[in-house]
């Protein structure tokens, strides 16, 4: 039987919890507006996709060899999220960035290395999915739900940066560093 409620909670808390997406989602939309960071949540959502297709059709594979990546990419993943807690910590205060910041490439790709993605997908597959569905229809229709869910929670994060924009700019010192300090809490966080 499939335990659809524990498999919903463990997706949402999973996507709506700050991870590297959110922050950036929300940082991206506080600088430069929603519509103007929409373009790197699409990207977040084409790099979901991607990423939930390929843990989907390898997900045995790297269960059994879990124990060797996930070290691995735990350290880029700290490494990564890090640099960008000090970028966020030494960014402008006057809240203008490039556009490149919020660009759909980097979106994107920034899904390739967030361990986060990676241990959202193969915990919901090896966990929930494959035990019970085998069939590619279900298969496809979970890496959608979950691809939907996950970048759910990225546009959520943009609303919210945007709709609270003015407040952040009047303290942009301390949203800065409570948003650094929460990436730092990231990467520290994948050791747990």
């Amino acid at each position: 039987m499939f335990p659809i409620t524990d498999f919903l909670i463990y997706c949402f808390v999973t996507a709506y919890t700050p991870g590297v997406n959110n922050l950036l989602s929300m940082s991206n939309a506080m600088r430069l507006g929603f519509k103007k960071s929409f373009k790197f949540n699409l990207g977040i959502t084409l790099g979901f996709l991607i990423v939930m297709s390929i843990c989907a059709l390898f997900s045995s594979i790297l269960f059994t060899m879990l124990p060797k990546i996930k070290f691995y990419m735990q350290i880029l993943g700290a490494i990564y999220m890090l640099h960008l807690a000090q970028k966020m910590w030494k960014s402008n205060s006057d809240f203008q960035v490039e556009e490149e910041a919020a660009s759909f490439l980097a979106g994107m790709v920034l899904q390739f290395i967030n361990p986060k993605i990676y241990i959202y997908a193969i915990t919901a597959m090896s966990l929930y999915i494959l035990p019970v569905f085998h069939s590619n229809a279900s298969l496809i229709g979970f890496t959608l739900l979950l691809t939907i869910i996950g970048a759910s929670g990225s546009f959520m994060w943009a609303l919210f940066g945007t709709i609270f924009c003015k407040i952040f700019i009047k303290h942009t010192k301390i949203v800065n560093l409570i948003m650094a300090l929460l990436l730092v809490y990231c990467a520290i966080a994948l050791f747990l």
